[in-house]
């Protein structure tokens, strides 16, 4: 059964056709419903960028499951430097797609953020169930509005945590930009910094008129695919 699941801050799980995806698998996070060894099962990792809140346990986890390691060229180096074998990695760069499968194909947008190496990004993964778009820590951009055109995105997963990504107000303008079927809050609330109301989101996303429909979920709450 194809489904979102959130682990907190901007760590989720998606399993598509069958495989199972982990976005920034930071589950030390303190909201987490799960550990990091609770994870028996991985068929890829998409890192975004290497700050330590997304980078969190992907080399402990691709080691265990032999889980391939998707990211911007220089990460998957920093990867394979802390021991994940080069086979197991996959380099891509912003504006690239690769095929994970004959069926499920990843797209890598900007992001409008920092990074230790390499370059901050987001991911569109397109499968037959659902367009899934993980924006990473970003500000709101202008091109969004054309990743909107070039994707239908059925759930958009934003940041609203502010300080060091968009907050509400800019997340709503991106989703107006985007026009998904669903967008999903995430990285906020994790620790005082990023402090925010996930129901203020939704209110200012309502505003805007733009009949895309909030779900605002919990740590370990999952999301049937399709929509």
């Amino acid at each position: 059964m194809p489904y979102i699941k959130w682990l907190g801050h901007a760590a989720f799980e998606v399993e598509l056709q069958g495989k199972r995806i982990l976005i920034d698998p930071w589950l030390s996070n303190p909201l987490s419903p799960v550990s990091p060894t609770d994870i028996g099962r991985a068929d890829f990792i998409l890192l975004t960028h290497d700050h330590f809140d997304h980078f969190g346990e992907t080399v402990d986890i691709a080691k265990r499951t032999g889980a391939t390691v998707v990211a911007i060229y220089e990460a998957t180096l920093e990867v394979a430097e802390k021991g994940v074998a080069e086979a197991s990695t996959l380099g891509m760069n912003i504006g690239g797609t690769v095929k994970l499968t004959n069926e499920i194909e990843v797209y890598m947008t900007p992001a409008v953020h920092s990074a230790n190496r390499g370059a901050p990004a987001g991911f569109i993964i397109v499968s037959p169930e659902a367009v899934i778009y993980h924006a990473g820590d970003t500000a709101v951009f202008s091109d969004m509005e054309l990743l909107g055109k070039m994707f239908p995105i059925d759930v958009a997963l934003l940041p609203i945590g502010s300080t060091f990504t968009m907050g509400p107000r800019e997340a709503a303008i991106a989703t107006q930009m985007l026009r998904p079927r669903a967008v999903v809050p995430m990285h906020y609330n994790t620790f005082p910094a990023i402090r925010q109301s996930p129901e203020r989101f939704k209110e200012l996303v309502e505003s805007y008129a733009t009949r895309v429909k909030v779900l605002v979920v919990s740590p370990g709450d999952s999301i049937k695919l399709p929509l």
